[in-house]
């Protein structure tokens, strides 16, 4: 790219405050996070027409997230970071659908197959990119596990020294084991996940050699948009739903972004105006967003002092970026709810052994929720499962199971783990049981 097409493609984007509109300088983003005037979040904002990149990105021979770098702030390649994120399949779930009731296509898009396991990466190599075109040198991050494992290892790949703050005793030790191998610096907290992002947010405002890499960073929420390009390509056109586990609110903002960027500036040469409900499910002990949907609000939420569910990547009672996830259900015609935990652990069961899809507890609560709209007899779950049924959907799978196996071995019983003597009689006995 020459001097001239990167001061034209700075041109495209402007960084906005989500609240009350207020441009910033997209370049002078790590001297602030939060608007300058009323302290909202900050996120990118194309403001031209796109139509003349669209050539260029359907012919892009790059794969996975960097095949739309058109549509993405980094001005110079040759600053990108990357481990070849994105490109994830899309499963279509036959065997669900039946199981389910449902009468068009279920499809899981499973994010599990990124580099470190998790959606995270499609942000993090954005938003690493950005950390070495803006000169940083030194990276962190609060996580509940899936984040400290992505940053530490694009930080690796990048060579630059990152910190992970995580709440002692309160992250899957998969998750952890990444972080400590990539060679990160990893400080236990004793207080939860939102204390944690207190403490590296406030360093970070004070000290500007260290740039904060949570969802809160608008960059790298420009990554994590590319999932909604792909599903688009993948199936051809856009779903009617598409449903994800919520934490931090940082995911479903940006697929939400990504569909809206998808109609507003014809990306990928689609001339379509339609776009997908989308769907927030929380854990029910975390879940201060679709409460506060589910209560009519939209423009406040009532924090959750102590969260607590066994799935830990949605264990976030002070969601920083819930405006932007509200925004997303309310203007899509969408919905936010709240499943408990054996209710994920029970759909995280059911989409293994029927599709053998093994994902983490959080990116089994989509499905728990189809489950209880399924099972619901109330008059509200009818209505919502009489309005998806027909319906194409997605459901976002954030992470692989290998994330957290002990949720799994926390609820698998002895009469599942049979123990057999050595020999044949035994063994028949054993598989006539299990028939």
């Amino acid at each position: 790219m020459t001097s001239f097409e990167r001061k034209e493609k700075r041109r495209l984007f402007v960084l906005r405050c989500f609240t009350c509109g207020r441009v910033h300088n997209i370049d002078d983003y790590g001297k602030f996070y939060y608007c300058e005037k009323c302290g909202g979040l900050l996120e990118v904002r194309l403001e031209r027409e796109l139509r003349n990149h669209v050539k260029e990105i359907s012919q892009e021979r790059r794969r996975g997230v960097w095949k739309y770098l058109q549509t993405i702030p980094l001005w110079d390649e040759a600053n990108i970071v990357s481990l070849g994120e994105g490109d994830t399949i899309l499963v279509e779930c036959k065997r669900l659908v039946k199981k389910l009731g449902l009468k068009k296509s279920l499809f899981v898009k499973f994010e599990g197959q990124n580099p470190t396991g998790s959606f995270k990466d499609r942000g993090m190599t954005v938003g690493v990119s950005k950390a070495k075109e803006m000169g940083f040198r030194k990276v962190i991050c609060a996580s509940t596990g899936n984040t400290s494992a992505s940053l530490a290892a694009y930080s690796a790949r990048a060579g630059l020294h990152c910190t992970v703050l995580v709440p002692k005793g309160k992250i899957a030790l998969g998750k952890i084991s990444q972080a400590i191998a990539y060679g990160a610096d990893i400080l236990q907290v004793e207080g939860n996940f939102d204390a944690c992002l207190r403490m590296a947010r406030e360093l970070s405002e004070k000290s500007r050699e260290i740039l904060l890499l949570n969802s809160l960073n608008p960059f790298r929420i420009e990554g994590q948009k590319t999932a909604a390009f792909e599903i688009v390509e993948q199936l051809g056109f856009v779903p009617d739903d598409v449903i994800l586990p919520v934490g931090n609110g940082g995911n479903i903002s940006a697929l939400w972004k990504g569909f809206q960027e998808l109609v507003d500036f014809g990306i990928m040469g689609k001339d379509t105006k339609k776009l997908p409900r989308m769907t927030a499910v929380q854990a029910e002990g975390a879940a201060p967003i679709a409460r506060a949907f589910l209560s009519g609000r939209r423009g406040v939420i009532d924090d959750v002092k102590d969260p607590h569910t066994e799935a830990s990547a949605i264990n976030i009672g002070s969601p920083v970026s819930w405006q932007k996830a509200l925004a997303a259900v309310y203007d899509s015609g969408g919905f936010a709810d709240y499943v408990s935990d054996d209710e994920i652990f029970r759909a995280q069961r059911l989409l293994a052994a029927s599709e053998g899809l093994f994902v983490e507890p959080a990116s089994a609560a989509p499905i728990a929720y189809l489950l209880k709209i399924l099972h619901g007899r109330d008059d509200l779950s009818s209505s919502l499962f009489e309005k998806i049924k027909s319906s194409t959907i997605v459901c976002i799978a954030t992470g692989t199971g290998l994330k957290d196996p002990n949720a799994i071995l926390r609820n698998t019983t002895e009469a599942q783990m049979k123990v057999v003597s050595s020999d044949s009689k035994s063994l028949e006995n054993a598989i006539l049981t299990f028939s």
